[in-house]
């Protein structure tokens, strides 16, 4: 007989308990505390072929470990690829999350019908003829790309023995029960157990998985903590399910940076790739509006220009109003106290009001330039040139600071049309034989003057 052993999970952070309590001591919330059983077996749920011979880890010296480029699987997207690092690692488990209803399974569902390797999706939430008719209004000539609606691990495991995929997604780990727990699926230790289940089944057979994974309503991935520690590459796919932009970041990737970036666009077939995100980062409006002005910033090895909005008006009640979307409200705080210090711009009896457009949140030091002239245009009711754009950090003394990549941000800002570009003296630019004009400042006054004069 198995051994039986009960033991309480905080449903909540996933901390483990010998006894019940009240209040979870780690996450201090009340009443998620519940009992689960864990029936253990001494099978292994995954077991190797017979025919594959283990090798034996031994320790080697530091010089003596081959330094070769990892391989990688071109997806096929160049935003998902350049998000993950230039593609996906063999053997890697990459966990995919977002809100309900912005686009999970519909993009991991296109990219496995673009590949042109062999991929089963597994999904544990919807039909056959559910996703059926989801593939035909994306590709529906795949035939590399097969479907399986299951939620049990061992049932799962026996078909990719038959059908040996290349790539394998799982629609989500959420859904997914193993025989071995006996507890609930969606439950701390189930998440837990199958998500080992498929760490060893991509480690030993080399295949890369992909999970997709549910959130909480605080923004976090559902289920225990250790989750995301386990898995190889955490993916964040945002936007909200009124517009038709969205955005998948890095939180965590063992193999590229974090602070890479990509942009899609939900139409009804599918999500389109935004390879250049100025497009929907700034209005196409022929008219002078005063308080705009745009911004030089760098996500990851990307630069993009984005629109800074601002509007300043005379407070109606008693306490002025500091709002912002998209940008640290306590930076534009210090930034306006910067101004009234230090420039002499009487702000603190104004409400302030600051949106970065396209609905994504930036927090590049180097927009402060284009925060601080997009509420001084808006103050002084007078509009910014169009064709002007800024890269520069504000100190707190009002001095301008120099920022790092300041070549790149020019020479996006001339490939995109824009006639000059304020910039910190102190930056050591390189560029020659540019078409852009470089304004060289070093205080806030320089700014006011050039601008507002």
């Amino acid at each position: 007989m198995a051994k039986i052993k009960s033991t309480f999970f905080c449903q909540n952070c996933g901390t483990q308990y010998a006894k019940w309590v009240g209040q979870c001591s780690a996450c201090k919330e009340w009443n998620t505390v519940v009992e689960e059983v864990i029936q253990k077996e001494e099978k292994t749920p995954w077991k190797s072929p017979s025919n594959t011979t283990k090798k034996i880890a031994k320790p080697l010296r530091v010089n003596e470990i081959a330094t070769d480029k990892e391989l990688r699987l071109n997806t096929f997207d160049l935003e998902f690829n350049r998000v993950l690092g230039g593609g996906l690692v063999p053997g890697s488990l990459t966990l995919l999350g977002g809100e309900p209803g912005v686009g999970k399974s519909t993009l991991l569902l296109q990219i496995a019908l673009k590949l042109p390797y062999k991929t089963l999706y597994v999904s544990g939430e919807e039909s056959q003829k559910q996703i059926k008719m989801r593939a035909d209004r994306i590709n529906p000539n795949s035939e590399t790309c097969f479907i399986l609606t299951e939620t049990k691990t061992q049932n799962i495991f026996r078909q990719i023995e038959a059908t040996e995929p290349d790539i394998v997604v799982i629609d989500s780990i959420q859904t997914l029960h193993s025989d071995y727990i006996e507890s609930a699926a969606g439950s701390i230790s189930q998440i837990r157990e199958c998500t080992a289940e498929l760490i060893k089944f991509a480690k030993e057979t080399n295949t890369p998985v992909i999970l997709i994974g549910h959130i909480t309503k605080d923004g976090t991935i559902a289920g225990p903590k250790i989750l995301e520690h386990m898995v190889d590459t955490v993916l964040q796919f945002e936007g909200d399910r009124n517009y038709v932009y969205r955005i998948l970041r890095a939180l965590k990737n063992r193999f590229g940076s974090t602070a890479e970036l990509g942009i899609y666009e939900m139409q009804g077939s599918g999500l389109r790739e935004v390879n250049n995100p100025s497009e929907i980062l700034i209005s196409k409006n022929d008219e002078g509006l005063s308080g705009t002005a745009i911004a030089s910033t760098i996500e990851g090895m990307r630069p993009l220009m984005i629109e800074i909005q601002a509007l300043v008006s005379t407070a109606v009640y008693g306490t002025p109003q500091r709002s912002t979307t998209g940008y640290n409200s306590k930076r534009l705080n210090m930034l306006l106290a910067v101004l009234e210090k230090r420039a002499g711009f009487k702000l603190g009896a104004k409400d302030v009001f600051l949106n970065i457009t396209g609905g994504i949140s930036v927090d590049d030091p180097a927009i402060d330039l284009a925060v601080i002239a997009a509420i001084l245009s808006s103050n002084e009711d007078v509009a910014i040139d169009k064709g002007v754009c800024f890269a520069a950090e504000v100190g707190l003394a009002g001095e301008i600071r120099p920022v790092q990549r300041i070549d790149n941000r020019i020479l996006e800002a001339e490939k995109l049309g824009f006639s000059s570009i304020f910039v910190s003296k102190n930056n050591k630019i390189t560029l020659k034989n540019t078409n852009i004009r470089i304004h060289l400042i070093t205080r806030i006054e320089d700014l006011a003057n050039a601008l507002f004069a």
